[in-house]
């Protein structure tokens, strides 16, 4: 199975081994994972802003760019859900409308495209600790993705499932929200950084990487211990990497 790999800003630029670790895991399963080049922003910071002329060429160059490929994999839910969820209504004056709708079907965040299209639910994975998932709003709201990520997790070996108080309440990044609204942001973000270390569990994990950097940047700055991690860097763990 060919996978053309859409990797999302804040793991381009910040995260990168999220990248790494989702290549990893598709290969495990037998995809043969594609990139290509000319991929940029989905155009998400400009659409949820107003700034629809300025969202809509990143959104053309996408549909462009990953109209040929059959599947196309993301580690993010809010990144896929810019394209499935928002692009028909951003490109319906578009020369790309055509294409926008059946491109979008064909998009889908890592577990999802693991669970329900690779049928797997087992990466062969091993990671011994203890760990809390936090449904972040866009994959759990828009693109209606649970049980595929508590599936996975479920499934590798020597993780410890905590279930979080409130696990679907919203940490409080919201990409341009957090810019706006700083404070609330940040009380939004200590509420659930208190949401996590009462489960005890020693990391927390999304599917959404931008919500694991917000929810690191607070628990770093109350000095608690749970750490943040991506659910692709957990799939991809063995006993042997480390």
């Amino acid at each position: 199975m060919k996978v053309a790999l859409f990797v999302p800003c804040f793991v381009d630029q910040l995260q990168p081994q999220v990248g790494v670790d989702t290549v990893k895991v598709l290969r495990r399963i037998g995809c043969e994972v594609l990139y290509p080049e000319d991929q940029t922003c989905c155009g998400q910071p400009g659409f949820n802003t107003g700034q629809w002329d300025a969202a809509r060429p990143c959104a053309e160059r996408f549909v462009r760019v990953f109209r040929d490929f059959e599947w196309i994999v993301c580690p993010s839910g809010s990144c896929t859900s810019m394209v499935r969820t928002h692009y028909p209504e951003l490109l319906k004056a578009s020369r790309w409308n055509d294409d926008v709708v059946a491109v979008g079907k064909r998009v889908f965040e890592l577990s999802q495209f693991l669970v329900k299209v690779a049928n797997v639910t087992d990466v062969g994975a091993e990671f011994p600790h203890t760990v809390t998932y936090h449904a972040s709003c866009h994959a759990t709201r828009e693109l209606g993705i649970y049980d595929e990520p508590i599936a996975l997790l479920k499934n590798v070996a020597g993780l410890e499932l905590r279930e979080m108080p409130n696990e679907n309440e919203c940490c409080g990044f919201g990409g341009m929200f957090a810019t706006k609204f700083g404070m609330v942001s940040a009380a939004m973000g200590d509420v659930k950084a208190g949401n996590v270390e009462a489960t005890g569990a020693q990391y927390v994990t999304a599917v959404d990487p931008s919500c694991l950097m917000h929810l690191d940047g607070v628990l770093r700055f109350k000095n608690r211990t749970p750490k943040a991690i991506h659910i692709a860097s957990i799939l991809a763990s063995r006993a042997e990497a480390r």
